[in-house]
C-alpha cells in the first residue's frame, strides 16, 4: 500500500482521535455537518436547476450555433480557430456543456492539432466564470457584486486568447 492511499484514513483517525480527546461526541457532530451540508444543497438546487435548464435551453434553440457563427471573424482577429468558439461561449457557462463541446472538438480535430490543443488548454485554464457567479451570489444573496463578473469576463477572455498564444509559443 502506497504511503498516499493512507493519508485519507490517517486525517479520519486524528480527527477522531482529537475529538475522543477532548470529549466530543463524534457522531453528533457527524451528524450534524451532513444536516448542514443537506440545507446547503437544498439552498443551491433551484439555481443550478435554472442554469441547467437555461444552458440546454440556449443549445437545444441553436443560439449556440447562431452566436458561435456570428463571432467567427471576431475571434479570427484574435488569432483563435474558428472551432473553438463554442467551447469559448460554453466555457464560462457550463462546465459539463463545455466539456461535450470540448469531446466534440477532440473527435472531428486530432487532439494533437493547432486546435485540439488550444481547446484542451482553454479548457484547463478557464473557469466557469457565471455559473459560479450564479451560484455564489444567488446562495448567499449578495446584490451589489461591483466588479466581480467584469474582472471575471476579462480574466476569461485573457485565458480564451492566451490558449491560444501559449500553444503558439510552447507547441508549434
Amino acid at each position: 500500500m502506497k504511503p498516499s492511499e493512507l493519508l485519507i484514513p490517517i486525517t479520519i483517525g486524528v480527527f477522531v482521535v482529537y475529538g475522543l480527546a477532548k470529549g466530543t461526541d463524534i457522531f453528533e457532530a457527524f451528524i450534524e455537518g451532513a444536516f448542514g451540508g443537506l440545507k446547503i444543497a437544498l439552498k443551491i438546487a433551484p439555481t443550478m436547476i435554472a442554469i441547467t435548464l437555461a444552458v440546454g435551453m440556449f443549445k437545444a434553440s441553436g443560439g449556440l450555433d447562431l452566436l458561435s457563427t456570428f463571432l467567427e471573424p471576431v475571434v479570427g482577429l484574435a488569432r483563435l480557430p474558428k472551432e473553438v468558439v463554442p467551447l469559448m461561449l460554453m466555457r464560462p457557462i457550463s462546465g459539463t456543456g463545455a466539456l461535450a463541446i470540448f469531446k466534440d472538438i477532440l473527435s472531428s480535430n486530432h487532439p494533437d492539432s493547432y486546435v485540439g490543443r488550444v481547446a484542451s488548454v482553454m479548457q484547463g485554464s478557464t473557469e466557469t466564470t457565471f455559473y459560479t457567479l450564479a451560484l455564489y451570489f444567488g446562495v448567499t444573496a449578495v446584490k451589489n457584486t461591483r466588479h466581480a463578473l467584469s474582472s471575471a469576463v476579462v480574466g476569461d477572455l485573457v485565458g480564451f486568447i492566451m490558449s491560444a498564444v501559449t500553444v503558439t509559443i510552447l507547441m508549434m
